[in-house]
This record gives structure tokens, sequence and C-alpha cells, in this order.
């Protein structure tokens, strides 16, 4: 079944009496040539792949020749009449009906995937939640290699922006924090079905196996980061002080002790700079 056929896709929803939800984010993807990129960029066939949100399975039927093992989460119970036709020749696949930020992965890794070298995450996530999950998926510091993601174009720019320019914001450092970020292609808008309204992109975030700074408490460094770019417009000072009310005569005398103007703001701090200024006020 060619899943990049259009009319073989509206074929299959037709018969299944399926219609797209504009609550689940759902955009499928019908782009020959980039379900196939994405599972060569996140698996081998030593890899056990989780999918998040396969929709009619495309991705998940090309994940299926390079992976040993593929388990896709979804949340639509409505594709249960779909998916068994569509995946019925991938005999390393299993679907999972659920909410991949209310199921124990750490379960379902160690269940599904112990016979794997490694284990990988790839999908291509709904516009409205992609923080949530990616944030979700490494602040739980899951055993995993990588995550391989399709998003919309502005996130993949904000998730993989470099610390210390004008792209970056708290979830730029947080990835910073936990893998080494590359944005790997774009994809046009018009690959998928309903045809969204922006442009998308492919990113793989490779996990490191620890950060590449040393904080005195990470509760408290990601506190601080996502007041330090609370208010954008502002300066740190201002915004550090206005959400976490921290006096800003210890700002200033921090910033002071690190080399840094009282005017700065977050966006300017490197990775480095942010981590030694919150040790500093803490």
């Amino acid at each position: 079944m060619n899943l990049y056929d259009i009319n073989t896709v509206k074929s299959v929803l037709a018969k299944a009496d399926f219609s797209f939800k504009k609550s689940l984010g759902q955009n499928f993807l019908i782009n020959g040539e980039v379900c196939p990129a994405m599972a060569a960029a996140a698996a081998d066939d030593k890899t056990g792949v989780l999918e998040i949100g396969p929709g009619i399975g495309v991705l998940t039927k090309e994940l299926s020749l390079h992976a040993k093992k593929v388990v896709a989460v979804e949340l639509d119970e409505r594709l249960k009449n779909i998916l068994p036709v569509t995946l019925n020749d991938c005999a390393n696949v299993e679907v999972i009906y659920g909410d991949v930020l209310r199921l124990d992965l750490f379960k379902l890794i160690k269940e599904h995937f112990s016979d794997c070298e490694r284990v990988a995450v790839c999908a291509n996530l709904p516009y409205y939640i992609t923080s949530e999950i990616v944030m979700y998926l490494l602040e739980s510091r899951l055993p995993l290699d990588n995550i391989t993601v399709m998003v919309q174009k502005e996130a993949a720019e904000r998730l993989c922006a470099e610390v210390g320019t004008r792209k970056a914001g708290a979830v730029s450092v947080t990835v910073s924090y936990y893998a080494k970020k590359e944005i790997l292609f774009e994809v046009d808008k018009t690959g998928f079905i309903p045809t969204p309204k922006v442009d998308s992109a492919v990113i793989r975030l490779k996990i490191l196996s620890s950060p590449p700074i040393t904080v005195k408490d990470e509760k408290k460094f990601f506190s601080f980061v996502k007041a330090a770019f609370a208010q954008r417009r502002k300066t740190l000072v201002n915004s550090v002080s206005n959400t976490l009310k921290i006096n800003k005569e210890s700002l200033k005398k921090a910033l002071c002790t690190l080399g840094l103007p009282e005017t700065v703001r977050s966006e300017q701090l490197s990775l480095e700079e942010l981590a030694s200024l919150c040790d500093i006020l803490n």
C-alpha cells in the first residue's frame, strides 16, 4: 500500500469514515522523501524506536525497515480501524493507544526494547504540543540515544537556537543542557494532508551522556532560566527581579562579578554564564 499516494490515503480514510481533528493537530505526511530520511537519521537494525503519533503509519512503515523494533503510541483511538490495515506487513511494529505524556515510558522501554542496543524517539509531532513533549522526553532523562522529530519550522529554529543568540529562549537553554542539536532539513507544507499553514523542519537531538556545564542545583537553574527569558524585551535584571522577586542590587552585583553589564539581556548570555550567574545568586 502506497501511503504517499494522496488518492490511496483518501480511500483508506474514507473506508474508515475518518475525519481530521483540528484539536489533535492532525496533518498526515505524504511527501515520499521525508520519512525515509527521518527513519535513517533515527535508527539502525540495533535500535528500538518509540514513535509518537503514527497517524496512518507513513513514518511507522519506514521505521520498521530501519529499526529492530518499533512501538508507536497513538492518542486517537479512531485509528484502530486504520493502522492494522496500513501496517499489516510490519511484523516488528506494535501500536499502543494512549497519551504519551501519561504513560510510564521507563517501563515501556524496559519491556519492549530490552533486546535493543539503543532506543530512539522519532515522530511527526503535532504543532500545538511540540515543546511540551520534547521537554518531557529530555527532562525525564529516559535512556534515549536520540530524538528525531518533525516540528513547525519556527519551533525547530527556537529549539535548536544557539544559546547567546537572539533566537535563543528558555527552551533553547534546556535543549542545549541535555543534547547536541541540529536541524536536518526543512519540509514544505504542501507535503501534508490537510495542508497546514506553515512549513516544517526535522531536527535531531543527540542525547549527551552528561550536561556540558555543571550547576549546583538543576531545579533552581531551570527556574532561573525561565525567569530570565520570561520578559524578553526587558533586561535580565528586570526580568528576573520581576519574576523571581530577587533584589535588583543582588542581580547587578552578580553580573558585575562575571564582568557583565547591568543592561545585558538574557539572550546575550552563554550557557556557562547563565549557570555561573545562577550559582552566584544561590
